[in-house]
């Protein structure tokens, strides 16, 4: 593997890592972390672009090979999707020596929706809906694959924007199930507060992901998670299984965003007929 240690000496900004071909550079910044990956800034030395740079340790799952399977499972289905609204995937490997999986995907300025919205807490029903438009455009580009693909995961801290553009892309695929001519699956996976009431019963089809998309349709209006009046899953469970609506919604106060249900008709049909605003 080449050396890192090579971008050091003519004064430019040292990597710390390089991948297998040299070609990208990994910096020593943090642009996000979760339970399961870290993602660090990096530099496509070929084509001059700024990228992220996702690294998983695997030995911290060594007990855990569905873990494993799952991470793997992601980076081979995000590079077979192609849509100008799902993060690109550009180059995956598997370091022995360091113990990592590590992939290098496109980077969004802007970080995720989630914290462009708290930043950003001024914004218009245009701008809401042209994020509607482009996270439903990807979820049709989903739902529509062959095979079909379920995101199981959608919630505003996994779409991603580029703030100079107004453009969102929706991401971190780990949990997303490949179905067959069914497209109904089975496992319990998530977000508690996106969840749709299918998903707890462990028999669901794509349409979970409309309902999270709802969900996340709801953050955006009111700058807050919904159930977070509930403290735990189980809370969370019993009010959603029993279609009790989220006390977010009480709060929407503007009349503009009053019509919570005819907001998303609205939107909705965006996925097969292009409206402009």
């Amino acid at each position: 593997m080449p050396s890192a240690n090579q971008e050091q000496s003519d004064g430019s900004e040292p990597f710390v890592e390089l991948d297998p071909s040299g070609r990208y550079g990994r910096y020593d910044e943090l642009l996000g972390s979760g339970a399961v990956k870290k993602v660090y800034r990096g530099f496509d030395q070929e084509e001059g672009i700024e990228v992220a740079w996702n690294q998983v340790r695997l030995r911290n799952f060594t007990n855990d090979p569905a873990m494993i399977d799952r991470l793997f499972s992601e980076v081979r289905l995000l590079r077979s999707l192609k849509n100008k609204n799902i993060i690109s995937l550009y180059s995956v490997w598997r370091d022995q020596e360091r113990g990592t999986l590590n992939f290098i995907t496109e980077v969004c300025t802007s970080g995720n929706l989630r914290e462009y919205r708290l930043k950003h807490r001024h914004v218009s029903m245009k701008a809401l809906k042209k994020w509607s438009k482009q996270i439903l455009r990807g979820l049709e580009y989903l739902h529509t694959h062959e095979p079909c693909v379920i995101h199981r995961d959608l919630n505003c801290s996994n779409v991603f924007v580029n703030g100079n553009t107004g453009q969102v892309k929706i991401g971190d695929l780990g949990m997303a199930a490949i179905v067959g001519k069914s497209h109904s699956a089975h496992s319990v996976l998530g977000t508690p507060e996106f969840m749709a009431p299918e998903l707890y019963e462990e028999d669901y089809t794509e349409m979970v992901d409309i309902y999270s998309f709802g969900m996340c349709v709801l953050e955006m209006v009111t700058l807050e998670l919904p159930y977070s009046e509930c403290d735990n899953v189980a809370k969370i469970y019993k009010k959603v299984s029993s279609g009790v609506r989220p006390h977010a919604l009480s709060k929407v106060k503007d009349p503009e965003y009053l019509s919570y249900n005819a907001f998303i008709f609205s939107v909705c049909p965006i996925v097969v007929e292009e409206i402009s605003y």
